[in-house]
């Protein structure tokens, strides 16, 4: 499966058995604001969302980004990943806090 971020429509997008799974965010500065992520049924318990989630992340990574998990699961894998957590941003630490 290849992600792909799709920088014109702010998401990080996969195509699978012809559906597009995608991760939706937005820039704010140096963060990257994690709003939603959206896997049709048709294609759904495959892992798809958590490769859409660890490509954003990488990608956050690399670019030296700080990260706002708002779409819960990017907020459930990151409360589940600790070496995930020096990417979050203050925001975002209150948010898997919480």
């Amino acid at each position: 499966m290849t992600v792909r971020d799709n920088t014109i429509m702010e998401r990080f997008e996969t195509t699978v058995d012809g559906q597009v799974a995608y991760a939706a965010y937005r820039m704010e500065g140096q963060v990257i604001v994690f709003t939603h992520t959206v896997v049709p049924e048709a294609i759904g318990g495959r892992g798809i969302a958590t490769e859409l989630v660890k490509a954003g992340l990488a990608s956050a990574r690399e670019r030296a980004l700080q990260v706002t998990p708002r779409c819960p699961v990017f907020r459930a894998f990151m409360k589940r990943h600790a070496d995930t957590h020096d990417l979050l941003s203050p925001e975002g630490r209150q948010l898997i806090e919480d």
